[in-house]
């Protein structure tokens, strides 16, 4: 049965595969919880299919097992956790719920324990990009990165694949403010690399080799060393050393 998901998933188009197996009633074998995501519709409390949703979600990503294992159950939790408020429909921590499902219908289809690990992470974390548009402090978007880990990449796939609007306009909307937070994940990070670099040589290791005391010159030497580091970051310590010579050779030129 596992293998009857996985090879349904991993077609070039997952489409029509799903709905076979939905068709079949293989489906309620394999995974008895995707049937249930075609949830009741009814003229007062409206809402979008689930099932057709999903289907189309995980056709619109890459033939990733984990990412569309990841898109098929993103929204398992919803009938559980479907209610009535205000005279609207929600769905109350609906990936925290379909984290835990997902985690035993996978052990019970015997995945690969790291796969199991990967595609419930990926179904608990897949509404946290929902209040991006509202602006998130940095200490936001390093946690949303920090939290999402090696699986950043699958995660702002699967969030840019969650969205089967019709409307170009918010479709478009979402996609730029996924751009939007990957380019201020990068930032963030290109900033927190530059913040932990140091020189190979510290001051004192630098005062010590050109015979300095402490004073204005030996910041200048560690800031020649930081560009350094910068450009050639496998430069040893002895070629290091030498190159420090130079341009304190030729900084004493200039200013003799």
């Amino acid at each position: 049965m596992r293998d009857l998901l996985s090879g349904a998933l991993l077609a070039d188009d997952p489409t029509e595969p799903l709905l076979e197996l939905l068709r079949s009633g293989w489906a309620e074998r394999i995974v008895p919880e995707l049937p249930a995501l075609e949830l009741e519709q009814d003229p007062i409390h409206r809402h979008k299919d689930v099932l057709a949703h999903t289907v189309a979600v995980t056709a619109k990503t890459r033939p990733d097992l984990r990412l569309r294992l990841a898109a098929l159950f993103h929204d398992i939790g919803k009938p559980a956790t479907r209610s009535y408020e205000g005279g609207k429909v929600s769905f109350h921590q609906h990936e925290a719920v379909g984290a835990k499902i997902t985690r035993r219908r996978l052990r019970a289809l015997e995945y690969p324990e790291d796969v199991v690990a990967d595609v419930t992470e990926l179904v608990r974390l897949s509404g946290r990009f929902k209040g991006f548009s509202g602006g998130w402090s940095d200490a936001a978007v390093r946690r949303y990165a920090r939290d999402a880990g090696h699986l950043l990449g699958h995660l702002n796939e699967l969030v840019r694949c969650d969205c089967t609007t019709r409307d170009r306009a918010r479709a478009e909307e979402l996609q730029h403010h996924v751009d939007e937070l990957e380019e201020r994940i990068r930032q963030l990070a290109e900033a927190e690399r530059r913040a932990a670099e140091r020189p190979l040589l510290d001051g004192h290791a630098v005062m010590q080799h050109l015979g300095l005391g402490a004073g204005p010159e030996v910041g200048e030497a560690l800031r020649f060393l930081l560009q350094l580091r910068r450009r050639a970051p496998d430069l040893g310590v002895e070629e290091t050393e030498r190159r420090l010579d130079e341009w304190w050779a030729e900084r004493r030129d200039v200013t003799d």
